[in-house]
């Protein structure tokens, strides 16, 4: 049986698919079957549809936009991307008015322009404007600047045809606790546009309030404006610059702590106050009364002072005070003289620095201040050293450091000027210290008469009343015609009493 090769139609190995478009199952069916029901498009006469061409431009706008980019144009705080969505948003809003041919390109203020205007306006609605001058230009030739402040619901429909600006569509004080992580809820008492400003008015408004009434003679309104121009007609009273000069003539005047600037009425002046002084010497030794005498003194240090007053007078004044509180044991008063007296010294006035330099080693050994003695050592000149009084207190702290009691009493017995005073403040301490080395070192006992003659007691009644004062009438005990301390039954006893005194270095010992 033969069979006609031409009789059938020729078959082909694959069938025909359309090009997938998505990922969707359903899409490919629908597209397999489109393809073998759909005729032929060229069979249909059926074609795509074409495609959009460019939009043809004004050359207005093109060189509108070759101005915008242009190097000489480039602002420096306006970057390029701003600047190009800035353009994009003017041209779309001129292609869906309509107005693209009817806009003057050539006079429009340049896109980086109107950012910096929008930035200025922007800060200028939160802050008071400042006198500058205008560029001439504006956002759009129809827009009005107007000098005058308008409500921020006026000005946005003025200027934009009813349409609110970008940056007036909230309010500022919203958007200020829009970035908080926890805005405050609370209440607030003001509204208005003031309203976002009265936490930072209260700072200026309180320290008005301070210094209201602080200058005497001056009008309630002056003292509210003092952030008043300068180029207003009024005087501010201001306190007066330097020193004053005194007017009072009284040679006693009771010392009062100032509180506000000195009145000239009640302040002496120098030849007064030299008056006063041989006053109140010779007041001082006639009645010996200190708290009278050391308020009298604290008046006239504080009439110099105001007065800044800085001779050889300050340096005497200053000197005598010193000295009569350390004859009476005042060493509050003293170290105030002293502090004065060291700024004195260095301006060369005169007075006894040598005499004071002494006073001051002396005082830190009854402080056992170790760090400013080290300084005051390191400051010594061969001239100081060579001084009869800082030679004795110098050797009177060497013997302190190498436990040199025997010494150390002997230039207790010695010692120039009123340096006697202060070592009675800490004599006490170290005749305890001394106690102690004779009971470690003298076994069973010792004589009396020794202990007297080498802590530097004037009798051995002051030596016994010493010892008895301080809790060990039983270590003393009379046999073969005199007072022994029995130091055999005495460990550790005036060791532990030196702790207490020790531990309180203020603490004054009686000797």
């Amino acid at each position: 049986m033969t069979y006609a090769r031409n009789s059938m139609p020729p078959t082909t190995a694959f069938t025909a698919v359309a090009a997938r478009r998505n990922f969707g199952g359903k899409q490919q069916a629908e597209s397999v079957d489109s393809s073998s029901t759909s005729p032929n498009p060229s069979a249909t006469g059926s074609t795509n549809p074409p495609d959009k061409g460019k939009r043809d431009w004004p050359p207005q706008v093109r060189s509108y936009v070759q101005r915008s980019f242009a190097d000489g144009n480039i602002l420096p705080d306006v970057d390029r991307q701003e600047m190009e969505i800035k353009l994009k948003k003017i041209i779309s809003q001129s292609v869906e008015e309509g107005t693209l041919t009817t806009v003057d390109w050539d006079n429009l203020p340049l896109p980086q322009v109107m950012i910096q205007d929008e930035r200025s306006r922007t800060h200028n609605s939160h802050f008071p404007p400042l006198p500058s001058k205008q560029n001439g230009h504006s956002i759009l030739t129809n827009e009005i600047k107007s000098n005058k402040r308008k409500s921020a619901e006026i000005e946005s429909s003025d200027s934009t045809g009813g349409q609110s600006l970008p940056w007036r569509q909230f309010d500022d004080r919203e958007s200020f606790e829009s970035r908080l992580s926890y805005p405050d809820k609370r209440p607030r008492n003001g509204a208005g546009p003031d309203s976002a400003f009265s936490k930072s008015n209260q700072a200026p408004e309180a320290r008005k309030k301070r210094f209201q009434g602080a200058l005497a003679g001056t009008s309630s309104a002056a003292s509210m404006r003092p952030w008043r121009s300068s180029t207003t007609h009024e005087v501010e009273p201001t306190e007066p610059k330097g020193p004053i000069s005194g007017l009072c003539q009284d040679l006693e005047k009771k010392y009062f702590r100032l509180t506000s600037a000195p009145n000239p009425d009640t302040v002496r002046p120098l030849h007064v106050l030299e008056k006063t002084l041989d006053h109140l010497k010779k007041k001082w030794r006639r009645e010996k009364k200190y708290p009278y005498i050391c308020d009298q003194f604290k008046s006239l240090r504080q009439d110099l002072t105001v007065q800044r007053i800085k001779t050889s007078f300050t340096v005497d004044a200053y000197e005598i005070h010193a000295r009569i509180a350390l004859e009476e044991g005042d060493l509050s008063e003293y170290n105030q003289c002293q502090t004065q007296l060291r700024a004195l010294y260095a301006q060369n006035l005169g007075g006894h620095p040598f005499e004071f330099l002494a006073y001051r080693i002396l005082y830190f050994l009854h402080t056992s201040n170790r760090t400013d003695m080290n300084d005051v050592l390191a400051d010594l000149t061969p001239t100081e050293k060579r001084h009869p009084a800082v030679k004795h207190a110098l050797d009177a702290r060497s013997a302190l450091a190498l436990g040199n009691y025997h010494r150390f009493f002997q230039l207790y017995l010695d010692t120039p000027n009123m340096g006697a005073y202060l070592m009675d403040m800490f004599v006490g301490r170290e005749r305890l210290s001394a106690l102690s080395a004779v009971c470690r070192g003298y076994k069973p006992d010792v004589r009396l008469r020794f202990v007297t003659e080498e802590l530097g007691f004037d009798s051995d009644e002051d030596s016994a009343r010493f010892i008895c004062e301080h809790g060990a009438p039983h270590l003393l005990e009379e046999r073969d015609g005199g007072v022994h301390l029995l130091t055999g039954k005495a460990p550790g006893f005036f060791d532990s009493a030196l702790k207490a005194v020790s531990a309180r270095p203020g603490l004054k010992v009686p000797t």
